[in-house]
């Protein structure tokens, strides 16, 4: 992808240096490493990356050149600012798989993305979702629900909390118009494998889908074109270490070259805005422009190129080859501890989970420990990564034994 002027070369030649291949410990420890200086910097063993990633330097930098425009160039910055986002939608469209880079909205949250697909539609629509989605997704659903906007029907979980394909079809033999749910479940890191034959179901029934790929994007190969999703939300605040506002809303092309236009609207959705043109209706710009809003938050790709280019330089392949061997080396050394732990495997996210009635309570005891983690229900979450050093897996495994035989 491309990069800021001037500032990409440090990111590729270390990443080149790594050569093709399988990712390995050394060669990390080598070449990666110093491009997270700030971030390693800090005490500490970080297993929380599913939450928020850790940033590359260079980010800072970007930050910072971006910010200087300000300043510097003023009202002129608008062209340099831009240019900015137009790269954070190139670099995005890549990694998803999509092949038209307007059509990848860039928003502030997963929420605002559902928002704007909800507020589509005029009359009061028939949603299913499940009982498994991240909690600003049901927030809005439930509100929406009980605002009378929406009828929702949710999907309970079956067995260890993870979801059946049969219940979300069956699900779906009722009238529907919308199915919103996720690629990878946050609690429990399940990945639902089966989407094709979900969403080719979703269709045959005349609703649109919307894919929550926030626990996909990054950790593995996504194809949202292949997929046939008409809709996807997602962001870089975790595996893509693009910081919060990192976010985007994925509408297909066949919706966007109809001409739809959300009530969630602003003057950058405009045709031509800076003409500021005034016409009764107002114009809409054509293909996904036309699902921007108002004034953007223009230090957002620059805090999120860096990471986006890593993503791209490293390899989602690799990523994902090297984070479940990672997981699985977790697992197993939890297990030497006596503690079972789900992770490592292919039907599952990036992060590792330790099922326990009081999660939570043993997180916060972990991070005591020095070891970063987090909990989701009765979930214990870790995520080691491309930084974490194969002795740091060995000591968090200790920490979270010795936390669990503490209580």
């Amino acid at each position: 992808m491309s990069t800021l002027p001037g500032t990409g070369a440090a990111i590729a030649t270390q990443v080149a240096a790594l050569r093709d291949g399988p990712l390995t410990e050394p060669a990390l420890r080598r070449h990666i490493d110093p491009l997270f200086s700030r971030a390693l910097a800090r005490p500490g063993h970080y297993f929380a990356n599913h939450s928020l990633g850790r940033p590359l330097d260079r980010a800072f930098d970007d930050i910072a050149a971006g910010l200087a425009l300000w300043p510097a160039e003023l009202g002129d910055a608008w062209g340099p600012w831009l240019d900015a986002q137009t790269q954070f939608r190139a670099g995005v469209a890549t990694l998803a798989g999509v092949t038209r880079a307007d059509c990848i909205i860039p928003k502030t949250s997963a929420g605002q993305g559902l928002r704007a697909v909800l507020n589509l539609y005029d009359t009061k629509i028939r949603v299913v979702s499940t009982r498994g989605e991240f909690d600003s997704i049901d927030v809005i659903l439930r509100h929406y629900h009980g605002r009378g906007r929406i009828d929702l029907s949710l999907v309970e979980p079956a067995a260890r909390g993870w979801f059946a394909t049969e219940d979300i079809l069956k699900a779906l033999d009722a009238p529907v118009d919308l199915l919103v749910m996720s690629q990878v479940m946050f609690m429990s890191g399940q990945v639902i494998s089966d989407l094709p034959a979900i969403i080719a179901k979703a269709h045959a029934q005349g609703a649109k889908v919307l894919l929550d790929s926030y626990h996909a994007f990054g950790v593995f190969p996504i194809d949202l074109t292949a997929l046939d999703a008409d809709y996807a939300v997602a962001g870089g605040y975790k595996y893509l270490r693009g910081g919060p506002g990192s976010c985007w809303l994925y509408v297909r092309p066949e919706i966007v070259d109809a001409g739809a236009v959300p009530l969630d609207t602003g003057w950058f959705a405009k045709h031509e805005p800076f003409t500021y043109q005034r016409p009764d209706p107002p114009r809409f710009a054509k293909g996904g422009d036309g699902f921007l809003e108002s004034t953007p938050p223009v230090l957002v790709p620059y805090q999120s190129l860096a990471g986006l280019e890593f993503t791209h330089a490293l390899g989602v392949d690799r990523i994902r080859a090297y984070g479940l061997a990672s997981a699985s080396r977790l697992v197993d050394a939890l297990a030497a501890e006596g503690v079972e732990a789900e992770g490592g495997r292919a039907d599952m996210g990036a992060f590792v989970v330790i099922r326990h009635s009081r999660a939570s309570e043993l997180a916060a005891a972990i991070c005591t420990a020095g070891v970063q983690c987090d909990a989701r229900s009765q979930c214990l979450r870790l995520t080691p990564d491309v930084l974490t050093h194969a002795a740091e897996i060995e000591i968090a495994a200790r920490a979270v034994a010795g936390v669990l035989a503490s209580i």
